[in-house]
């Protein structure tokens, strides 16, 4: 099964959090029980019509890695894989 955003909404898919610190420190498992913040940009929908009947178009591609708010968007799953469904708007940036 494939999904495909509509309008402005991005779907996400969710990147988990390192078990080692870049100084070599090896975290346990509680210590990331956080949702993550950061995600990979699955798909992305066409863009929003602005009040001119313009499309603006959604500055993200497939595979941008990117922050979102914590309890924003909603989540679903399929084949066994959660993703999660955001409008642009709630995107807050870009990693590079």
């Amino acid at each position: 099964m494939q999904i495909q955003p509509l309008s402005d909404r991005v779907l996400l898919k969710g990147v988990e959090p390192e078990n080692v610190t870049k100084g070599g420190i090896l975290l346990p498992q509680s210590a990331n029980k956080e949702r993550p913040n950061v995600y990979e940009v699955v798909a992305v929908g066409p863009g929003k019509l602005d009040k001119d009947g313009k499309t603006v178009t959604i500055d993200l591609k497939p595979g941008d890695k990117v922050l979102s708010g914590q309890y924003s968007g909603d989540e679903v799953e399929v084949d066994g894989v959660k993703y999660k469904i955001v409008a642009f708007e709630y995107v807050l940036a870009k990693i590079s």
